[in-house]
């Protein structure tokens, strides 16, 4: 016999005095995995102590068991030997879930049990066993999907236009555009914010960018690429050997953000967002962690996919390549000082080795017109024509020829499309 070490399947008890005990630890493995594995006559460093049985011993256990938890569940007990000495195994597993012991429900998180309330207990197996952002139906009933196609298309995919809304999975089981199916459609109430702040902290703000109204995943490349436009380089001349240095790693910043995205609850309609400060860059998604979902496992790289519908168009689009991979990228960089989990909160904090050097514009130089554009595109990187002629009242011409002497200044640089780019300031 093999006495393995306790984890979410498996859990030690030293004497059958533990019973009680062990009935929670059963009904929170079943409810997380559907399964559990019961040594008594263990400790828990794996060392066998042994047990004395009795005729009715386990008839007893099974009673209990009976007893207690709710629904039935049908353990397999028996006796086994391991070095001269006899320990009991109990093995069940189940599907009714949630599965309570004297009324109290629990889950299992790592090699713990956490007892929750009912209703939370019974959101948490809705949750595990649906996509919630497939089942809620969309508000808006009239999405077109254009954007997205498109992005198959590029990424070398046949599709077929009569199901292609069913194989991405954007219709509830009611055949109705699921939330999944807002998030991804070309226009959406969807935004997500990058904004820079002056100093370390809010109390003030620099620029306020949104990238959004449009599909989810050209929203979070554009907003990515603004941040990624921050990066700066600093030349350390120290040594002996010219070395450089940059303001943050760039693939740190891509990985927390992919995951910020892919693990939101996008459920409470809460997007994901960017701050940056002088002295470090704020990933902020909401949720924190799943109740079933440890710390040890979150460090440790294990997957827990919230959004799998979501997960799976971003793996085919090539936006996500391993899952759990994102957290040991970070921790590679940055340590696990870089997260802050909370109840409703997963923020990731990527500190700057030297101070931010981007922030206020100076306008020396330039004419009120060209002023009043380049402080239009600052507070908004996304700006379009159209809404530069409203909020300048300059017309169309004017607007476009403003724009070709801010570029011959070297002050604006486009980058991406005229539809879905932005502007960077360069100075």
């Amino acid at each position: 016999m093999n006495i393995k070490r306790e984890s979410e399947h498996v859990e030690f008890k030293e004497s059958l005095s533990q019973l009680s005990r062990a009935l929670e630890s059963i009904v929170a493995m079943i409810n997380k995995s559907g399964t559990c594995t019961i040594y008594f006559g263990v400790k828990d460093d794996g060392s066998i102590v042994g047990l004395s049985v009795g005729n009715k011993t386990l008839k007893d256990i099974s009673q209990t068991i009976a007893e207690h938890i709710k629904p039935t569940i049908i353990p397999k007990i028996t006796e086994e030997q391991y070095e001269d000495k006899i320990v009991i195994k109990l093995e069940a597993s189940g599907t009714n879930t949630p599965y309570s012991s004297n009324g109290n429900y629990f889950i299992r998180s790592g090699n713990e049990n956490k007892k929750v309330d009912p209703d939370t207990m019974r959101q948490l197996i809705f949750k595990n066993s649906n996509d919630n952002i497939i089942e809620i139906e969309s508000s808006n009933q009239d999405l077109t999907f254009s954007q997205l196609w498109q992005l198959y298309i590029l990424r070398g995919y046949t599709l077929n236009k009569d199901n292609f809304a069913k194989n991405t999975g954007l219709f509830t089981k009611a055949r109705k555009y699921n939330y999944l199916a807002n998030l991804l459609a070309d226009n959406n109430d969807v935004s997500i914010k990058v904004i820079r702040f002056k100093g370390i902290d809010k109390s003030e703000i620099i620029s306020r960018n949104e990238f959004g109204y449009k599909c989810l995943i050209l929203s979070l490349n554009s907003a990515l690429d603004f941040a990624l436009s921050f990066n700066e380089t600093k030349v350390d001349m120290s040594g002996t050997i010219r070395k450089e240095i940059k303001l943050f790693d760039e693939s740190s910043l891509r990985e927390a953000w992919i995951n910020a995205c892919l693990h939101s609850k996008w459920d409470r309609m809460i997007p994901p967002a960017i701050y940056i400060f002088d002295d470090r860059i704020e990933i902020v998604s909401t949720g924190g962690l799943p109740i079933d979902y440890s710390k040890e496992e979150f460090f440790n790289g294990v997957s827990h996919p919230i959004n799998r519908g979501l997960q799976k168009i971003m793996a085919q689009l090539g936006l996500v390549e391993q899952t759990g991979h994102g957290v040991l990228e970070i921790k590679k960089h940055y340590g696990n000082e870089a997260f802050y989990i909370s109840d409703n909160y997963l923020n990731v904090i990527l500190k700057f080795p030297f101070l931010l050097t981007r922030g206020e514009t100076n306008f020396s130089g330039l004419n009120p017109s060209q002023e009043k554009v380049l402080k239009s595109i600052i507070s908004k990187p996304s700006i379009t024509t159209n809404e530069l002629c409203k909020v300048t009242s300059l017309g169309t011409s004017r607007i476009s020829e403003l724009i070709k002497e801010l570029k011959e200044l070297n002050r604006i640089k486009r980058i991406g499309s005229n539809k879905t780019g932005y502007w960077e300031i360069l100075k």
